[in-house]
């Protein structure tokens, strides 16, 4: 192993741009009340990506880490043969961010989500004796129980019921992560809740999701591996959203990349996704409006169990507020776009048959985008493109393996008081 010291960086609160130490877990700004973001400004302007086997801590320059964890992947790009002959482009460069082998991925739980569990993670002490709670749809959950089991770092769960089968792995987990789930029929939203509510008590701490910078640099690590194997920053970024956090990262390492100086300095336009007929950032972005606009709670729930990406089911994403996704995209001269699960089912088999690799549904959507955007002829054919393939190679990792599913360990029904969520997850734990 390398020697290894912690990451050097400041924070910067993104409304009013004044910088201001980490306090270890720093989630928002001293400096305001308004809604923002904060952003990590890093002592190193340069990125040096390590070449010492240290999977995604290669890019740890520009992570916000304390130590090091076991077992992590990087992603990986590649320029296209394939699917850009399919398509008739001359610079589709894909980033695989799943399992794949034979391209040097390796992600044990197939999704990108690994990137910012390895890095949230890292972010914590070795000795905080307090327990991570996260909040996740699937995809996340399972990446955040990986590297929590394999690295004995105390964690909570929170997910939807109907959402348990994204709890596979290769082998059982550790004892210290324990999965509460809000009853059948409820959704991403719900799920938030209950954890919310096993959050007022003082032993566990919130994971923070697209405030905590750590989250946003580890998906930054995509944009990363592309400019870094490109040798530019492309022209077009195109992924599919549930919250948005993925394409926030990628314009907060697009600007770092500008500084570094040696990439050039155009901003990649955000050519973000929804899974049709849940579209609620969409929606707003169709309208141009900075604030969500109302979706009721039951039709958001149907929507949310029609679409195949139930991964990009998050109901209050960080959209609005500032240095979030209305303004990467404003920045950026981006746009929202939508696909149907049928248009995502066609590109998922597009994929397969011309690159040779199951990919979920998620990255199905993104691609399916991008073909209606090359039809439509919105994009120039020279274009530099990179696609976020968010995850994918489920089907190769599963083959001859015994895959166990974890359970969950405590059921809530979705009206459920904080007291009794708190009695029993506190229990978990005892």
């Amino acid at each position: 192993m390398h020697d290894f010291s912690p990451t050097e960086y400041k924070l910067v609160c993104l409304a009013t741009g004044q910088e201001f130490e980490d306090e270890g877990w720093s989630l928002g700004s001293p400096f305001t009340k308004e809604p923002t973001l904060i952003r990590a400004v890093y002592a190193k302007k340069q990125l040096e990506v390590k070449d010492d086997g240290c999977g995604l801590y290669k890019f740890r320059d520009w992570l916000p880490i304390k130590r090091e964890l076991k077992c992590s992947s990087s992603p990986v790009t590649y320029k296209s043969k394939g699917l850009a002959k399919a398509l008739g482009l001359e610079n589709l460069y894909i980033t695989f961010n799943g399992y794949w082998p034979e391209k040097g991925a390796t992600m044990q739980t197939c999704s990108f989500k690994e990137t910012e569990a390895y890095s949230v993670c890292a972010r914590t002490a070795a000795d905080c004796d307090k327990i991570l709670v996260v909040a996740s749809a699937g995809n996340t959950a399972r990446a955040f129980a990986k590297v929590c089991s394999d690295n004995n770092i105390k964690l909570l769960l929170s997910v939807p019921e109907d959402n348990i089968g994204a709890l596979w792995f290769e082998e059982p987990l550790n004892d210290c992560v324990k999965v509460i789930a809000c009853e059948k029929g409820g959704d991403y939203f719900d799920a938030i809740r209950l954890g919310d509510m096993a959050l007022q008590s003082p032993k566990f701490y919130a994971e923070g999701g697209a405030k905590n910078i750590a989250r946003r640099d580890g998906m930054a690590t995509t944009v990363l591996s592309a400019v870094t194997t490109i040798g530019r920053i492309p022209d077009y970024y195109f992924q599919a959203v549930g919250s948005g956090t993925g394409a926030i990262a990628a314009w907060e390492a697009n600007l770092r990349l500008i500084e570094d100086g040696r990439f050039g300095n155009n901003l990649m336009k955000l050519m973000v996704s929804q899974n049709a007929p849940f579209l609620p950032m969409y929606d707003a972005w169709r309208v141009d409006s900075r604030a969500m606009l109302p979706y009721d709670a039951d039709k958001a729930r149907r929507d949310a169990e029609i679409i195949s990406a139930k991964v990009l089911s998050n109901r209050k994403p960080p959209y609005g507020l500032c240095g979030g996704l209305y303004d990467a995209l404003k920045a950026t001269g981006g746009n929202v776009l939508m696909a149907t699960n049928l248009q995502a089912q066609k590109a998922k088999k597009l994929f397969l048959d011309t690159e040779g690799r199951d990919i979920y549904s998620a990255p199905s959507v993104a691609l399916a985008s991008l073909i209606k955007e090359i039809n439509a002829g919105h994009i120039d054919k020279k274009a530099t493109i990179m696609l976020n393939v968010t995850g994918g190679g489920e089907k190769e990792f599963m083959e001859g393996k015994n895959i166990w599913y974890k359970k969950p360990d405590a059921i809530f029904p979705l009206d459920t008081e904080a007291d009794a969520v708190i009695e029993k997850a506190e229990a978990l734990f005892a």
